[in-house]
């Protein structure tokens, strides 16, 4: 059993309410990443990373190019949305642990939101760092292949910090500390050619899961669903093992 991490690959929603919100949670990154690291993929390789993910997750062509010609505007002096970072941390029903990720216009908004998710399940947002320390901040990469050697020494020729390989079931997963995200990314396309990644991203991984009964699964859940409804979140990590 490797390294349980949160596979967050979108399915395609079922209802347009539920396709709009990812439809905007893509946006909000993808224009945030092209006004901060510039518009061209090429030379963005956040931005690169973002299209190539919301194009696997079936977001259209057009909520790309309109979340990068806002970008556009932008730097061009007009006027919309300027959205910053925020992370919140908190102990979750059942004695869990959540780090929720946001990209806000109006922190003081946001954080209430998130405040309020946290009080109305009965659970207790903390500070920063209250919680973060019991998981491994990771860039993952994960795809198709079965020689881990031969990933190993593409790694190392690259100069990047490994902190795992595993190989499982013909998939390589490949763990990393968040600064050498792209050169490890790089150095497997080098190395490996056209990869179809299928975890391409930065996330907490936690250092235990935590099992959840009786009416705590059930304040989890409603807990879970307030923050998806949040549109300034955009990622939530959690240590709960459901089922």
């Amino acid at each position: 059993m490797g390294r349980a991490y949160q596979n967050r690959k979108e399915s395609m929603a079922k209802t347009s309410d539920m396709k709009a919100k990812v439809y905007s949670r893509y946006g909000r990154e993808i224009y945030v990443s092209a006004k901060s690291g510039g518009v061209d993929p090429e030379g963005n390789l956040a931005l690169r990373s973002l299209i190539d993910r919301a194009k696997k997750d079936q977001v259209p062509a057009h909520v790309i190019d309109k979340a990068i010609d806002k970008a556009i505007d932008k730097a061009k002096g007009g006027g919309g949305e300027d959205y910053s970072p925020a992370r919140y941390e908190g102990y979750g029903p059942g004695g869990s642990m959540a780090i929720i990720d946001c990209l806000t216009d109006n922190p003081n908004r946001t954080f209430g939101d998130v405040r309020q998710a946290f009080t109305k399940t009965k659970c207790k947002i903390g500070t920063q760092g209250s919680v973060s320390h019991m998981f491994d901040h990771s860039a993952i990469l994960v795809f198709k292949h079965d020689d881990d050697e031969a990933v190993f020494e593409a790694l190392m020729d690259a100069d990047v910090d490994v902190t795992d390989i595993e190989n499982e079931d013909g998939k390589i997963s490949v763990f990393a500390p968040p600064t050498d995200y792209f050169k490890a990314k790089q150095a497997l396309l080098d190395c490996f050619g056209d990869i179809d990644f299928e975890v391409d991203e930065i996330q907490f991984i936690p250092h235990a899961f935590t099992s959840m009964t009786g009416d705590d699964v059930e304040l989890f859940e409603k807990f879970i669903a307030m923050l998806d409804d949040l549109d300034d979140v955009q990622q939530v990590y959690h240590n709960v093992e459901l089922g």
